[in-house]
């Protein structure tokens, strides 16, 4: 086994991590590395979006419950986890949308918060940080803030003269945003139901997709890691969320023998890189183990 490297990636909400990248980090986790999940806020604000458990004991202890489907994914994918402690802000609607709540993620000073996020990355010293594209991922209020704290933090945890006091000093060497919604993936899904006879959840979405004339995010990847063999875990850490994720829902509609042969890898786009590597990649630690075995 190589060395042991240290791989963090940065979520908005419990459930983020298990719905995106997951494969990956219980790869790596698997592998021998450390893996570190911080969630930025406690899902306060969700929904309960599993019939099943839309019960009155389930709805009154809600950020309970959350934590502890937290703790079940992150045990099942075998990573560590941390709180960063913010409020969901949850998701406005209307027209025009409503202000946000005085004192949730989105709307706490940006310093603030990346300075308890490199007070984890000071702590946890990772080699590589994964977090959202500059539009979240789609645009969460909540992911947007996640993506900005998770650049700044990136840039600031080795700068001794920035956030004094959150311990020793930094750099983690690359920094990748996770580009999973791809719509060619989706249409590889979409069409593999349809030849096996059956309804496909992506008709939708992928109607919306090109009367919106969205690019594809699948454009921006540099970077293809191999991790078809821990679907399943990713599929079990996601069911952990059961407040969150219904079993019956589109996240399953496809096997995960066909996802294999179909899409085997889960995508990432190199932002920042302080070591040689050369695109496209299928490793988010290349050209970290020759700098620092060097």
């Amino acid at each position: 086994m190589a060395d042991k490297l240290r791989l963090m990636t940065v979520h908005a909400h419990p459930d983020d991590e298990s719905s995106k990248g997951a494969a990956t980090t219980a790869r790596y986790a698997a592998e021998g590395h450390e893996v570190m999940v911080v969630t930025c806020t406690g899902g306060e604000a969700g929904s309960i979006l599993n019939p099943a458990m839309d019960r009155p004991e389930v709805v009154a202890n809600l950020s309970e419950v959350r934590r502890e489907e937290m703790a079940k994914a992150a045990e099942i994918l075998g990573v560590q986890h941390r709180w960063l402690g913010f409020v969901d802000s949850g998701l406005p609607e209307g027209d025009p949308l409503p202000p946000l709540p005085d004192g949730v993620f989105a709307t706490v000073p940006v310093e603030e918060s990346t300075r308890e996020l490199v007070k984890v990355v000071r702590e946890f010293r990772p080699h590589v940080v994964i977090t959202y594209d500059e539009n979240g991922g789609y645009p969460h209020p909540d992911h947007i803030r996640c993506h900005e704290i998770s650049v700044a933090a990136f840039d600031a945890a080795g700068d001794p003269d920035l956030y004094q006091g959150t311990g020793e000093p930094w750099q983690p060497l690359k920094l990748y945003y996770s580009h999973g919604f791809s719509r060619k993936r989706m249409q590889l899904f979409h069409e593999s139901l349809l030849a096996e006879g059956k309804e496909s959840p992506w008709t939708d979405w992928l109607k919306r997709w090109d009367e919106q004339n969205r690019p594809d995010p699948d454009d921006r990847v540099t970077t293809r890691v191999p991790c078809g063999e821990y679907f399943e875990k990713r599929d079990d850490a996601l069911r952990a969320h059961a407040t969150q994720i219904d079993p019956t829902s589109r996240w399953f509609a496809v096997s995960c023998d066909v996802q294999r042969e179909l899409w085997p890898t889960e995508d990432y786009e190199l932002v920042r890189s302080l070591v040689d590597t050369t695109l496209p990649e299928d490793d988010l630690f290349d050209g970290v183990q020759e700098k620092v075995c060097a």
